[in-house]
């Protein structure tokens, strides 16, 4: 349903650029489109109007309530992507509706040329959970791996000029800008804007000699994934964790683990790099999708080390740290520390139930992850099962072109698990390679 903000005015003018969508002078009509459902004129009307860079799924959603979304037409889809994993407490959740209310009443952004109630406290808890000391604040998950590169490239020159190389692992995927992106190891998203940053150096995941001659004097940083999302939800052995530790001790580099989609409660633990024992503790961490339960919000929290990088005026954001966004993320800390123990069980049943699918359709190469971040590849190229999801009412996606990627709501229990073991074993029951 579309809230009119401005009362009814705003409704009309809604109304008519709706109508507007499907006038006969729009946009061309074809066959489809005049038998299509009520989600046709939002799909022309951002045809028409919004940049073609989304390959999007003709799937109109209008509302959520807990594990499950609603579309334009009444059908029900239980959410096991979230938002690519932004959504943790689903939808609606009550406790996040209260304080996004009262918050909105009060103060949503006042800019970082002043203090609010709400930095001081979410900064602590970020530090408290990671054991780290610092925390700054931004809107995505890229801006913080922006903000890590600045740190690492700052760092860097204060030791030597010429300490300005970034490693970073084969198969990673760290953001779409510029920044990000050159440290992104998967070709097809640097290709075509190319150059990108100078400096930057790929080592394969499993090669440790490639790794240890990799990283030298000039490394500033080490960039890694502590489980690799887009690249097809693959943790690093905690070996390799602890060697890129050991090769930035020794090169005088800093560490950052990127947990922008495996953080923040994702794996059963505040942070996925806690699963060692004892923990590598990295000198920065990045942070993002869940933390706000969908506001815009991430965080770099890092050690007084690459704090010492940046220097009042070298970096700062315009909407980061919002008192709304921080509200809301203070509340979701306190929800998540009550919930990871039965999100530890449902993770485990989920991937109980997933290697029994696994024992009975061959095609199921590997079942991995960890936590509520889930990864199922299959021996042939499946993104053609997301559209067979959405037929039994499930929303998955695939990454890496072979790998049906899950992000449960972390509020997900057993009974919701075994609906959507039931829906993927109706879809692999009858799953097949796309025709060529």
């Amino acid at each position: 349903m579309y809230l009119a903000p401005a009362g009814a005015a705003a409704l009309t003018h809604y109304d008519r650029i709706m109508d507007q969508a499907t006038s006969p002078g729009a946009a061309p009509t074809t066959p489809a489109a005049a038998q299509a459902d009520a989600s046709q004129p939002v799909i022309d009307l951002e045809k028409r109007y919004l940049l073609q860079n989304y390959a999007r799924y003709p799937l109109v959603l209008v509302r959520g309530k807990g594990c499950w979304l609603y579309d334009i037409d009444k059908r029900r889809y239980l959410d096991l992507i979230t938002g690519i994993g932004v959504n943790a407490l689903g939808h609606a959740h009550p406790r996040i509706l209260r304080v996004i209310r009262d918050q909105a009443t009060k103060l949503i952004h006042s800019s970082n040329l002043y203090y609010h109630q709400f930095q001081g406290p979410l900064a602590a808890k970020l530090c408290e959970t990671s054991g780290l000391q610092r925390a700054f604040f931004c809107n995505s998950g890229t801006e913080a791996v922006e903000g890590a590169i600045k740190m690492a490239r700052s760092h860097g020159r204060k030791i030597d000029l010429q300490k300005f190389e970034l490693v970073s692992l084969d198969n990673s995927f760290h953001g779409r800008s510029m920044g990000a992106l050159s440290i992104t190891g998967q070709p097809k998203y640097r290709t075509d804007f190319e150059p990108l940053l100078d400096g930057v150096r790929f080592v394969p995941m499993g090669d440790d000699a490639a790794f240890a001659g990799t990283v030298n004097a000039r490394t500033a940083a080490i960039f890694v994934e502590t489980i690799q999302g887009e690249g097809g939800i693959n943790p690093i052995p905690v070996e390799r964790l602890r060697l890129a530790r050991e090769l930035a001790d020794r090169h005088n580099a800093l560490l950052v683990f990127d947990e922008i989609q495996c953080g923040v409660g994702r794996t059963g633990r505040h942070y996925a790099y806690q699963h060692a024992e004892p923990p590598v503790l990295p000198d920065i961490v990045v942070l993002a999708k869940p933390i706000a339960c969908g506001l815009p919000l991430g965080a770099i929290v890092c050690n007084e080390k690459a704090a010492a990088a940046i220097a009042p005026g070298m970096h700062g954001t315009t909407f980061g740290g919002g008192a709304l966004a921080c509200r809301v993320a203070l509340e979701f800390y306190d929800i998540l520390d009550e919930l990871l123990p039965q999100m530890r069980r449902a993770g485990e049943y989920f991937f109980d139930g997933l290697r029994r699918l696994q024992k009975r359709f061959g095609f199921i190469r590997d079942v991995r992850g960890a936590g509520l971040m889930i990864g199922v590849e299959l021996d042939f190229v499946c993104k053609h099962l997301v559209a067979e999801g959405m037929k039994e009412g499930m929303l998955f996606n695939v990454t890496h072109e072979r790998v049906v990627r899950m992000l449960p709501p972390y509020i997900i229990t057993e009974k919701e698990v075994d609906r959507a073991l039931h829906g993927l074993s109706r879809i692999f029951r009858h799953a097949k390679p796309p025709e060529a």
